[in-house]
């Protein structure tokens, strides 16, 4: 699992530079057709103005035209790479964690009714050790707190229901295993949204400091560019409280079957007379 965390971060972070790159070429050839176009311009002689009830629909087309991936890049670029790149890397953090646990916790998943029923046929025909080896051939949790409750059959079935509980509180930190450092990239997302917010401020700031007059262009760019951060942020979080929130319902229910299928394998040790002494 450590190597596919590994692997999944690189890959985003690949994705992550190859966007940028694509963004950084399309900036670099608009900023050269613009100052060619300024150039024709100068050179020619100036047209006549459009009428100022065709503008707002000019502006409403492109728009249209530019798509959602291309605002969500410039307004990336225009909260600032610094705190906007470690935003992003919380969430590429996050995600590598939360993909890591949802594919721990789908092979977890086993029917638990149909390991029972072998568990029972393996007791009837070849006795404990048929049963174990059922337990070691079948993976997941479930097959681990069968096999450690029919390893000390002989010792008793106190002794057995004592090795399932223990085992089962072991199997379930390894189910909730990394779920704190999720939680910790929820938390850290938009608090990091918020300091770059309030350093975007003292930057507007200090911006109508130097100028010395307050320009409501100067007041508003400063202020939009300082909230991008906190909306970045918050939008991680919520992305991050989704994936969270599915991962501990699915742990929730492999606790739970874990919890019945044990009772449900006393009640099979029962009927078998196995462990009693």
């Amino acid at each position: 699992m450590k190597k596919l965390l590994a692997l999944l971060t690189f890959i985003a972070f690949a994705i992550l530079l190859v966007n940028f790159n694509a963004s950084a070429e399309g900036e670099d050839s608009t900023t050269t057709d613009s100052v060619v176009q300024t150039a024709e311009v100068e050179s020619e002689p100036e047209p006549e103005p459009a009428p100022t009830q065709e503008q707002p629909e000019q502006v409403v087309e492109e728009q249209g035209e530019r798509g959602f991936h291309q605002t969500l890049k410039q307004k990336f670029i225009e909260g600032g790479p610094g705190f906007m790149g470690v935003v992003l890397l919380v969430l590429i953090i996050g995600l590598a964690l939360a993909i890591e646990r949802i594919i721990y916790l789908s092979l977890a998943t086993v029917d638990s009714d149909k390991l029972l029923e072998n568990v029972d046929s393996a007791l009837k025909s070849g006795g404990v050790e048929a049963a174990k080896e059922v337990c070691r051939s079948t993976k997941g949790p479930i097959a681990s707190i069968f096999y450690q409750g029919l390893n000390r059959a002989d010792e008793g079935l106190d002794i057995v229901e004592k090795s399932i509980v223990s085992y089962g509180s072991v199997q379930m930190g390894l189910l909730e295993k990394g779920l704190s450092w999720i939680s910790l990239c929820i938390a850290l997302a938009p608090m990091l949204g918020f300091m770059g917010t309030v350093i975007g401020m003292i930057g507007a700031f200090d911006a109508i400091e130097a100028a010395g007059d307050i320009s409501p262009s100067l007041v508003a760019g400063g202020i939009k560019v300082a909230l991008l951060t906190t909306v970045f942020g918050l939008i991680v979080a919520m992305i991050l409280q989704v994936f969270y929130n599915y991962i501990v319902a699915k742990v929730d229910s492999l606790v739970n079957n874990m919890e019945d299928a044990s009772i449900s394998l006393i009640d099979i040790l029962i009927r078998a007379d196995v462990g009693k002494k």
